[in-house]
């Protein structure tokens, strides 16, 4: 399947208001999208499965005396469907409450430019292709040492377009591509198995390393071998960026959306201007990062995206928004009205999530650590409370520090704390920035955190 066009996909958007608005809808949203992925899967050491997809449709948001509606199709070359689906959210509209707090949809804004979101190279890509970038993770993996298992992971690549259209005079278009890989291992040795190891690699231009993804699975699986207990203390640890996601996805991204603010969710609630953090931390929420994964050109409602900072120095300085939530305190949007394609209706996320980096090596930070923990993975910081912070997590794998060098793997290692003292015991911040889904940061050192050994 093709394919389509930029002017088709923006004239079903504008085509689709306009049936709307005949049809008795006070205003009127059509968001397009068209998505296109191949994958190749990884179980047990082996290629397992190819698959590829194709989504494509359209969403209408529509008010109609204040109460909104919305509705979905993915039949989007036949206007019959088209109307249909308007009227299924007219009627929903009908059925709803009207909302006081409605104040129209966006105004249309001049968008800015993104920079190495889109690469021809990717969009060429076969399964044939991807399937030859599998093996080379995979082989890479496996010249690492005979001890070493790849349990999961692949290879994909994906095109994304969407066009939005409003009756407010809303028009844009968009469109991306990524590719990346990925690859969990864990090593075995006699009777004993270490615990899953992840690495992967993503990227918005075909800049794959697949060898480097399936090497570095492996030699943090070898690394997990032979593991120590630790004491229960108070200690130094480095994060690094996937714990870092894991913590910070469920509990401080969540603190600083408008919305979470707004139904008094938020700790941060009332907070901008103050110091809710160390002076080392800076964070900015960036939607024109240059490749960032999350980069466009604008948001699920076609608002422009932009950079917006959050924490600087410690201090707090916004939330993000969407129109809705923007149009409550008499603000602008911040540009993050996300939503998952045309099947639903936009709600507030991060874009790219940007710890601002310092400029300490990994060999300075050990150093600067001396004798504590560095934490790759975590598991349960789903259950951490986003209102309060608090959070109890299982760190594994993890390793020991010792003298400034990575003595041993850990096991049975507990971290618990709260999230917004930890943004305040956070010393130092490294060189080595990554991004990893919504989050770029490079690690970081954490003092007084509460490590519960075995």
């Amino acid at each position: 399947m093709a394919v389509l066009e930029k002017n088709t996909m923006l004239n079903l958007a504008e085509n689709t208001v306009k049936a709307a608005l005949r049809l008795g809808a006070a205003e009127a949203e059509a968001y397009v999208y068209d998505g296109q992925a191949v994958n190749i899967g990884v179980e047990l050491g082996q290629i397992s499965k190819t698959n590829r997809i194709i989504d494509r449709g359209i969403g209408v948001r529509l008010a109609a005396n204040k109460a909104i509606g919305f509705a979905y199709t993915n039949i989007v070359n036949d206007q019959n469907a088209i109307e249909t689906v308007v009227a299924r959210a007219l009627g929903a509209a009908k059925a709803s409450k009207p909302d006081s707090d409605w104040n129209g949809l966006p105004q249309k804004k001049p968008y800015g430019a993104t920079v190495g979101t889109f690469d021809e190279k990717i969009v060429a890509l076969s399964p044939e292709d991807l399937v030859k970038v599998t093996s080379a993770m995979l082989d890479a993996a496996g010249g690492v040492d005979k001890r070493v298992f790849p349990i999961e992971g692949g290879v994909g690549s994906g095109c994304v377009s969407a066009a939005i259209a409003n009756s407010s005079g809303v028009t844009g278009y968009d469109r991306g591509t990524i590719v990346e890989c990925s690859l969990a291992a864990l090593a075995k040795e006699g009777g004993a198995v270490t615990p899953i190891c992840f690495e992967f690699n993503a990227s918005r231009n075909y800049r794959l390393d697949p060898e480097w993804v399936g090497r570095e699975a492996a030699k943090l699986a070898v690394s997990a071998l032979r593991p120590k207990p630790v004491e229960s203390k108070t200690a130094k640890v480095i994060l690094t960026q996937f714990a870092l996601q894991d913590l910070f996805a469920y509990t401080l991204m969540g603190a600083i959306k408008a919305d979470s603010v707004q139904r008094n969710q938020s700790p941060f609630k009332g907070k901008i201007g103050e110091q809710v953090a160390s002076e080392n931390l800076t964070i900015y929420d960036d939607g024109l990062y240059p490749a960032g994964l999350r980069t466009s050109v604008f948001d699920g409602e076609g608002v422009p995206r932009q950079k917006t900072p959050i924490i600087e120095k410690g201090v707090l300085r916004n939330f993000i928004y969407d129109s809705y939530t923007a149009n409550k305190e008499s603000k602008e949007s911040t540009g993050n009205a996300s939503r998952a394609g045309y099947l639903s209706t936009p709600g507030i996320e991060t874009t790219n999530f940007h710890i601002a980096s310092g400029n300490k090596t990994t060999e300075q930070m050990f150093s600067e650590v001396g004798d504590g923990l560095i934490i790759y993975y975590l598991q349960g910081a789903h259950s951490s409370n986003p209102v309060s912070g608090e959070f109890s997590v299982v760190a594994t794998p993890c390793w020991r520090i010792k003298d400034g060098e990575i003595a041993h793997s850990c096991r049975g290692v507990m971290l618990a704390g709260n999230i917004f003292d930890l943004l305040k015991n956070i010393t130092v911040v490294g060189g080595n920035e990554r991004q990893m889904g919504s989050m770029i940061a490079p690690w970081v050192i954490v003092e007084n955190m509460r490590v519960i050994g075995k």
